[in-house]
């Protein structure tokens, strides 16, 4: 596992060099720092759940940048609206890559207006070149898409907002 202090470390470093991606991998543990814009979000995943009994791992987020980025802002805009209109959010269950389609030439599969069900594959998370689909897990209609189709999303972040049957 990675301290804070060399996470910290090799964050600095990176903001002095011209690298954007820093990926590292050591006794198990996965770390990826990328520059993006403002700010870098270094996030620390385990490569096996099961290498050590009792063992529970956690995700570290560390801002680098002391500007607030816009994003979070939309997003808990976005989570503080859903229950004032009791609308149900559907959100990010892990760190990767939106796509609203299977591919490009493919039409999206859900768009505003459109009626789900909960097993609707609403779009795509690519975490690591897997392709993870997502599913609305509530019935009623797409209100809102909340996230542009090749954006980098974050755990927990809101994807959707759909007003339940």
């Amino acid at each position: 596992m990675f301290k804070l202090s060399e996470i910290k470390e090799l964050i600095e470093l990176l903001d002095q060099t011209s690298v954007h991606e820093l990926e590292i991998e050591n006794e198990g543990a996965r770390l990826c720092i990328r520059k993006n814009g403002v700010s870098e979000v270094v996030h620390v995943q385990p490569m096996q759940a099961a290498a050590a009994p009792g063992f529970v791992p956690a995700a570290v987020s560390v801002p680098a940048a002391q500007e607030a980025t816009p994003a979070p802002q939309a997003a808990e805009a976005a989570r503080s609206a859903a229950p004032a209109a009791n609308l149900h959010t559907i959100v990010s269950p892990m760190v990767g890559t939106f796509y609203r389609s299977s591919s490009p030439e493919a039409q999206p599969y859900v768009n505003i207006g459109d009626k789900v069900g909960e097993k609707t594959t609403v779009c795509i998370i690519e975490a690591m070149k897997l392709m993870n689909e997502l599913e609305a897990e509530v019935k009623g209609e797409i209100i809102d898409i909340l996230v542009e189709n090749g954006q980098m999303v974050e755990y927990g972040q809101p994807l959707f907002l759909v007003k339940p049957e």
